[in-house]
């Protein structure tokens, strides 16, 4: 969960969005971005789908990291 939340945080740097840019554009709460980001929950598939859309990326291209 850890890179996972890594991997969209450097996803959202790369765009220039602060987590309550993120939060608006994907329609989801900014304490949910955070605790995403932090590892702390599994976010469904459709609340990855959602952070994908407004990131600008393809849904595979959050899962492209490391363990």
């Amino acid at each position: 969960m850890k890179a996972l939340g890594k991997r969209i945080k450097d996803l959202r740097n790369v765009q220039g969005f602060s987590q309550e840019d993120l939060a608006y554009e994907a329609d989801i709460p900014l304490s949910q971005v955070g605790r995403i980001e932090r590892g702390e929950i599994n976010p469904t598939i459709s609340t990855l789908a959602a952070i994908a859309t407004a990131l600008r990326v393809e849904l595979k291209e959050i899962f492209n990291f490391k363990y």
